[in-house]
């Protein structure tokens, strides 16, 4: 994306066009299949089964983003459903190196069981890795296992039976409709916990009552029978309801567009890494995830350009908890800001709601330290609207697509970065 030029703002405005299309594509494409793999996916958690997402290099984020997404709930009264994220450091070197011989085939299946279901993501068929997600995903599969492989265009090779390919050479707008993707996975998983009647069947459950929550969040899909036992009916309303999800999305990126906004951040954090800044990342839950995502494109962009210095305040397990531990976890950003940030720096913050307290806390510091901070928020903007030299407000109240909106913005900001930054891996040390 060449960004410099008077037509920098028209580029940013294609890009938005361009997910548009690919969304709709896709998720029209793909409707029918998605509703009954949800059906299918509900079911296995019905037996207790563990969902178990995993990807090489950028798509580990994403699978932290699934478990995040299915243990800890963003809709009030739904249940925690379990789900886990393989290690992202041993596994994902070991799949890099062997393939199909070790990292992520062995680990599977070491910690799954034929129950479970197994998620395998990658960006792209030319990753380092993605070979060893579908050589795990077909021996998942072979053994009883749910599999089912996000990928991008042109997966090829052998694969297992549910493979869903994003029609897009672009590996950020892969991993955007991945983003949504498993977002209505588990949205829409929900619906036939509600539907009593679905799951009691052939052996699945005994009663309904062990399967089916109470039914709070309801009123977000109106077609809810408590005694269902049409399943394709089921199944065909929530095919209308993937594709009235996918529109959302759209609209929602589109009422966010900020291109002129985006081109005056990018130029901002560009001077600041020139001239040997860094740029720190953070944020909370699926937001951590979005950071490390960020920050894995900075310092190894899968589009080409120069790497950036920049690292994730939510990497370190140990410094998380030592801090959250001992003054409190509203301080576990700022106390890192204190440690790494620099004058020269950049803070870039991750919020759907734009008013955590870490996040903010984080946010007071580093303008303290002489950080430039920019914010990524939902909820309009909130509190970090007030606090940051440069937010891009997602004006919603749904995280998950508040999430999806944030992902194409920041994946925007940096295509301009690198556009704007030459040579940015050098520098002093901040």
């Amino acid at each position: 994306m060449q960004v410099g030029s008077p037509n920098g703002a028209k580029l940013v405005q294609e890009a938005y066009a361009e997910r548009a299309e690919v969304v709709h594509a896709f998720f029209h494409g793909n409707a029918d299949r998605l509703a009954h793999l949800c059906h299918g996916m509900a079911r296995r958690f019905a037996r207790d089964g563990v969902l178990i997402a995993f990807g090489p290099g950028a798509a580990a984020s994403d699978a932290q983003h699934v478990s995040v997404e299915f243990v800890h709930p963003v809709i009030v009264g739904k249940r925690a459903l379990p789900a886990v994220a393989l290690p992202n450091d041993v596994v994902s070197t070991l799949a890099l190196v062997f393939g199909d011989q070790l990292g992520f085939s062995d680990h599977l299946l070491t910690v799954g069981a034929p129950r479970d279901i197994a998620l395998g993501m990658v960006h792209s068929p030319h990753d380092p890795g993605s070979g060893g997600v579908t050589a795990a995903l077909t021996r998942a599969e072979a053994a009883g296992m749910l599999a089912i492989l996000l990928a991008g265009a042109s997966t090829g090779g052998a694969s297992p039976a549910h493979v869903f390919e994003v029609p897009s050479e672009d590996p950020y707008i892969v991993q955007e409709v991945h983003e949504t993707l498993y977002h209505v996975l588990w949205e829409l998983v929900h619906v036939f916990f509600e539907h009593k009647g679905l799951l009691v069947e052939e052996g699945v459950v005994s009663s309904p009552g062990r399967a089916h929550d109470t039914g709070r969040s309801s009123f977000l899909y109106p077609f809810l029978k408590g005694a269902e036992t049409d399943l394709p009916a089921v199944v065909s309303e929530i095919s209308r309801s993937i594709l009235q999800k996918a529109d959302d999305v759209v609209a929602l990126r589109a009422g966010s567009m900020d291109p002129e906004g985006l081109l005056e951040t990018a130029g901002m954090v560009a001077g600041r890494v020139e001239r040997g800044g860094k740029i720190l990342v953070f944020g909370n839950g699926g937001s951590a995830t979005d950071a490390q995502d960020f920050v894995g494109d900075l310092v190894a962009p899968p589009c080409g350009g120069p790497p950036i210095r920049a690292m994730s305040l939510t990497n370190d397990s140990a410094v998380l908890t030592a801090i959250g531990n001992d003054i409190g976890f509203d301080n576990v950003f700022a106390r890192q800001v204190i440690a790494h940030g620099r004058p020269g720096d950049v803070a870039v913050a991750i919020s759907t709601s734009g008013g955590s307290r870490n996040v903010l806390a984080a946010l007071e510091e580093a303008r303290r330290r002489g950080l430039l901070t920019v914010g990524f928020a939902g909820y309009g903007g909130g509190r970090m609207a007030e606090v940051c030299d440069r937010c891009h407000a997602v004006d919603a109240d749904y995280i998950p697509r508040i999430q999806e909106a944030q992902a194409t913005q920041y994946h925007i900001l940096r295509a301009l970065l690198g556009g704007f930054v030459a040579g940015a891996g050098a520098g002093p040390r901040g």
